[in-house]
């Protein structure tokens, strides 16, 4: 999978979710480690969801994850909790926006 096709996977599960009305607003940067590497983001504002394949300066957070376990947590095959616990997530920044954003993955 290249990261196009990651950030356009990612865009379709989260478009149609609830995030909430006016005044709701995350955006966290993924980076992908590993072999297939890159940076995305994954903004919600005001309820409307975007994903760009681009560093995000002002950001709540920053998602440090391999492409596939992030592919993982995405489907809900991987536990957001379990792969923080054992070190396949790393998260730098504000943990609760990150909380409210994977509660979204899986569904």
């Amino acid at each position: 999978m290249t990261l196009e096709q990651l950030t356009a996977k990612t865009y379709k599960k989260l478009k149609d979710q609830d995030f909430g009305g006016p005044g709701r607003q995350l955006a966290i940067q993924v980076n992908l480690t590993g072999k297939v590497s890159g940076v995305f983001y994954i903004e919600v504002k005001d309820g409307v969801v975007s994903v760009m394949p681009y560093e995000y300066i002002d950001r709540d957070a920053s998602l440090f994850v391999t492409m596939t376990n992030f592919e993982k947590l995405l489907t809900g095959k991987l536990d957001a909790k379990t792969a923080y616990t054992d070190g396949k997530l790393k998260i730098e920044g504000d943990v609760d926006k990150v909380i409210a954003l994977v509660r979204h993955f899986g569904a």
